[in-house]
């Protein structure tokens, strides 16, 4: 939980002089100017104009919206050049981003906004609705609304007294005061919403200093001449609000000032691979459900992938299989990583100058310490399992106004309990070998076991259900949910329907098996460890 002085980290930080994430836009604007730093459909934004509108973002915010140093903003959209304006903007003004996934159903945007206290969201306008029917129950005072195609239609009529249209807040915000900075490296940056095997959605205190730590620490795997900066194009379809985008794809990528090309739209693989055409690309970001589809694509060979010097895949386990077929098809290797929300999230990176270990992710990243203990803590032996600790200066200050999550999630002396179970062997690369947590890991996002149930326990013909996770070589795992039932004429198709009218789409399961009884413990526990097993078994894990 804190940086040691004499760290390499701590000494790169201060030789750049950084204290704030906005910094590195500054930097950026220098360093390449007219170089484009955002693209985005048919529109970008040099690094020139995406410092221009933000520091007018920060201006209205501060000066018109009437936000303080310290507050929230929540931040809904998905990959738009609206997004990354909106983050340095609040950066720069000083407030806390609170990002959240635009695919939310109500009950869950309720809770994120309720908890974080934000006072204000930046919003897509078909999602006002949503916010509309939540909004008295959280801190919410006013709605900053953006349509898709702001950039080439620009909209600044707004639907109401305390909405405010995107491009209508640049307009006023270059007529107001400049603002300065005024966060520190150990001030609060963004709350990113994880959860827990309660299913309470805890929000992960990242600071300026764990933030730009993980910048510096995600770059130094890159050798001298293996890119250019200032003069690569990564595309990046991984959404800005996941936290290995938006450190990779957003925060790094300014850093390095590279041309990040934002897929607004991944299932859109149609429009994907035509911006895939557009751009000379030289780095490639994705994820193993993507790599999947992209090759199941009739035009994906069309592609020219002869100047891809770097892939790398995160947010969720890589199929060996899959990394295989990607290189047949486009001559890359996919490079794997590990991180968590609560490491700002890189932890570990598997680079070209590492040899590769089949079923090994890597080695851990700069000043990143890793060890192996037993369920008493003692610390084993390389080749042995146990849970992964994980000690650095990404790692989160805590969880958000949860004194005892943070506690029980630290041990005395600093190390973040993963949850994971791994082995390290003696040169210091990284297996996992499964998880302590129940969580299961769809396409790269976190779904917690509790909190699909409790929304499927809401169908009131419902008695008792369990959600395990099961292998799938498109998502990574897949949700199966194991069902009794109170209404014994409810089917599989009414049951999943109910699910995705109280879920967002990644969390409703694939699978329901309905059963007479679910195994319990003998005080009355249902047993989702025997289900899991039993589920898992019979995937052929």
């Amino acid at each position: 939980m804190s940086t040691p002085e004499s760290s390499v980290v701590a000494g790169r930080l201060a030789d750049l002089g950084h204290t704030n994430l906005f910094h590195l836009l500054d930097k950026a604007r220098r360093d390449y100017a007219d170089r484009p730093a955002f693209s985005c459909g048919a529109e970008s934004l040099t690094f020139n104009q995406l410092h221009e509108h933000a520091d007018a973002f920060a201006r209205y915010l501060r000066h018109g919206a009437g936000l303080q140093p310290g507050d929230r903003l929540a931040i809904q959209l998905p990959n738009l050049l609206q997004y990354v304006v909106s983050i340095f903007g609040a950066f720069k003004a000083g407030l806390v981003i609170v990002n959240t996934n635009p695919q939310y159903t109500a009950p869950e945007t309720r809770h994120q906004f309720r908890d974080s206290g934000a006072r204000a969201v930046v919003v897509l306008d078909r999602l006002v609705p949503l916010v509309r029917s939540i909004q008295q129950d959280t801190c919410i005072e006013r709605l900053i609304v953006t349509s898709v195609d702001d950039w080439g239609n620009p909209q600044e009529e707004a639907g109401a007294e305390d909405e405010t249209r995107f491009m209508a807040a640049l307009r006023l915000g270059r007529t107001l005061p400049e603002v300065e900075p005024q966060r520190g490296l150990d001030d609060l940056a963004v709350l990113q919403y994880t959860g827990g095997t309660t299913g309470v959605s805890k929000g992960a205190m990242l600071t300026h200093r764990n933030l730009l730590s993980n910048v510096l620490q995600a770059v130094s795997i890159l050798s001298p001449g293996e890119v250019e900066y200032g003069n690569e194009v990564r595309v990046s379809p991984l959404p800005l609000y996941h936290v290995f985008a938006f450190t990779a794809n957003c925060l790094a990528s300014v850093f390095t000032g590279f041309n990040s090309v934002l897929i607004t739209n991944p299932r859109d693989l149609d429009g994907m691979i035509a911006d895939m055409r557009r751009h000379r690309i030289t780095l490639f970001t994705g994820i193993n459900s993507l790599f999947v589809a992209l090759m199941a694509h009739p035009e994906f060979d069309t592609v020219d992938f002869s100047n891809v010097k770097w892939v790398n895949s995160g947010g969720a386990p890589l199929n060996l299989a899959v990394a295989r077929r990607w290189q047949e098809r486009t001559g890359n290797v996919i490079r794997e990583g590990f991180g968590m929300t609560e490491t700002s999230p890189v932890v570990i990176a598997a680079t070209a100058n590492t040899p590769y270990r089949e079923g090994y992710i890597g080695q851990a990243i700069l000043d990143t310490e890793l060890k192996i203990v037993d369920d008493e803590g003692n610390e084993l032996p390389p080749g042995e399992p146990g849970e992964l600790l994980i000690r650095g200066p990404q790692v989160m200050a805590g969880y958000w106004q949860r004194p005892e999550a943070t506690a029980e999630t630290f041990t005395p002396d600093g190390w973040l309990k993963s949850g994971d179970i791994g082995v390290i062997d003696e040169d210091g690369f990284l297996k996992l070998v499964d998880r302590k947590k129940d969580m299961i890991l769809v396409s790269g996002f976190n779904v917690y076991p509790n909190d699909v149930e409790d929304a499927v326990m809401r169908h009131p013909g419902i008695r008792e259900c369990v959600a395990v996770g099961i292998p799938d070589e498109r998502k990574g795992e897949a949700i199966k949910l194991y069902v009794s039932l109170h209404d014994q004429n409810l089917t599989e198709a009414d049951i999943i329907a109910h699910c995705r009218e109280q879920l967002t789409g990644y969390k409703v399961p694939s699978f329901i098996e309905i059963r007479d009884d679910l195994p319990k413990s003998s005080v009355g526990k249902l047993l989702r460890r025997v289900l899991r097993d039993e589920a898992r078994a019979q995937a052929g894990a």
